[in-house]
């Protein structure tokens, strides 16, 4: 028999709608995949040839669960720098990407019966990887702008609440914290004594002249509450490689390190190679391709606003549109899955982040693909609207 806590789980609907599309491609159906939640941008040559450096020098045997010192020295380096923060290497853990890294601190921290309190919309695993620990999901709602609000975080707080997920900019909603709700938000997460696991993947994809602030370099009182979730995969565009890491107290990371030792043993050795090159190499790829977001960005959101049934917000950070699909009169499961058999276009069902009047885009795609995606949906939402 199979574990009710398994049971529970909800297949990503992400990766279920990129299955889905590929399986169509395969069949030979012209699809646009406006789903996916991953730069189309190849991983920077430096990063790459460092890790055929490293399989040439045999650097393939087991690591520290908690990565190598340099990758973690470096990593210390970079959140001092670029995020205002001091965190000893030793206050660092190295994952198996964010998502690992977000379960393994999930496991260390949170009881059965435990609140964890959910802006909505939310990333898919959040939810999900609540359950798996017994946890109690509080949800959150946002405002209108899909913004996180102090007050309403305030009206969900009990004895029970053990954490909050914070992520920003966020995904789906591609939305920033504004910097007076981070100060209130620090100020009630010491009041009421409860952990912020801050999400910070997508620090670097903001427009606008928007800025991502860390909330754990707001004072060392904070810092200590914090858990910061990272990874290199969406700012160096190397997703498949399976590396990121996490930035907390010493008694955190220690906990985290014990986990992961029985969970994955280390982080992948040539990954971590990988990593470190990231970055001591070059950065300015990240801008470029922030560039380039930027410009699909305004294309997209412009496209979305013209066609009848639909209403987009403009994202602050992220790659991906969030549009309001009320007005269609279906569902997002609905809507997905007819746009994509009707219409040949893959996006994600607002369901599966909380939202089920949303749709998510992604613009991790060219603009001559995002424009053909956008010529299709318009002649779908024409039609049933």
């Amino acid at each position: 028999m199979i574990a009710k806590r398994a049971l529970n789980l909800k297949p990503s609907e992400t990766l279920a709608i990129t299955a889905k599309a590929k399986e169509l491609k395969r069949a030979g159906v012209k699809i646009v995949n406006l789903s996916a939640g991953e730069p189309d941008f190849p991983t920077p040559e430096n990063i790459k040839n460092e890790a055929f450096k490293a399989l040439k020098e045999n650097f393939t045997y087991y690591t520290a669960a908690s990565g190598i010192p340099e990758l973690k020295i470096e990593i210390s380096k970079k959140l001092k720098e670029v995020n205002k923060v001091f965190y000893e290497p030793e206050q660092i853990c190295v994952t198996a990407g964010a998502k690992q890294g977000l379960y393994a601190v999930m496991q260390v921290i949170l009881n059965p019966g435990d609140e964890v309190l959910l802006p909505t919309p939310f990333w898919v695993s959040y939810l999900e990887q609540i359950k798996l620990c017994e946890a109690t999901p509080i949800f959150v709602p946002m405002d209108e702008k899909n913004k996180i609000k102090a007050d309403l975080i305030k009206e969900k707080i009990t004895s029970k609440t053990k954490c909050l997920i914070l992520n920003s900019p966020s995904n789906p909603a591609g939305m920033i914290c504004d910097f007076k709700e981070l100060k209130a938000i620090a100020d009630l997460a010491l009041e009421k004594n409860f952990y912020i696991i801050s999400d910070e993947v997508y620090e670097f994809f903001v427009y606008d002249g928007k800025t991502h602030v860390s909330i754990a370099s707001l004072n060392n009182e904070i810092q200590e509450k914090t858990i910061i979730i990272n990874s290199f995969s969406k700012t160096y565009s190397m997703t498949g490689w399976r590396i990121g890491y996490l930035a907390a107290s010493k008694e955190i990371i220690e906990a985290v390190s014990s986990f992961q030792s029985h969970a994955i043993g280390n982080p992948n050795s040539i990954a971590q190679k990988a990593a470190l090159e990231a970055l001591k190499g070059p950065q300015d790829f990240i801008y470029k391709m922030v560039k380039a977001f930027d410009e699909r960005r305004k294309f997209i959101v412009k496209r979305l606003n013209e066609i009848p049934g639909l209403n987009c917000v403009m994202p602050e950070g992220a790659f991906y549109a969030f549009p309001e699909i009320t007005q269609t009169k279906l569902n997002s499961i609905k809507f997905a899955e007819k746009l994509l058999e009707e219409a040949g276009v893959a996006a994600v069902p607002g369901a599966a982040f909380g939202s089920d009047s949303h749709i998510r885009f992604s613009y991790a795609a060219s603009i001559n693909e995002i424009n053909e995606g956008m010529e299709r949906l318009e002649k779908f939402c024409r039609k049933i609207c």
